[in-house]
């Protein structure tokens, strides 16, 4: 499946547009409470474990929002963004959400 931030796909006609998908993830406690303490050594510098946190937290979100639009058909998803909030009392927990619409390209 072609997934893209773009509106449109380079060479691709689209010629259905099925409906907006997503893909949530939510991230527990100890990432979050982690992270807020580790502010500083973040900016100093990178954080290998914190970094890949978001980033398994994002693929995961961005198949889940691939396997929603496969499940109606869609081969391709455009105009795709990926937004992290923070949730839960105390704001100890993540949530990583794709969105895009889903098309089918020929």
């Amino acid at each position: 499946m072609i997934v893209t931030t773009t509106p449109g796909i380079e060479g691709k006609k689209i010629v259905e547009y099925k409906e907006i998908v997503f893909g949530e993830v939510i991230s527990g406690v100890d990432f979050i409470k982690d992270f807020a303490a580790g502010l500083t050594n973040f900016f100093g510098g990178r954080s290998g474990s914190y970094e890949g946190e978001l980033i398994k937290a994002r693929e995961k979100a961005l198949q889940e929002m691939k396997r929603r639009g496969n499940a109606i058909g869609a081969n391709a998803i455009v105009g795709v963004d990926i937004d992290y909030e923070v949730l839960g009392q105390g704001g100890n927990m993540l949530m990583v959400t794709a969105s895009g619409t889903a098309v089918v390209v020929e």
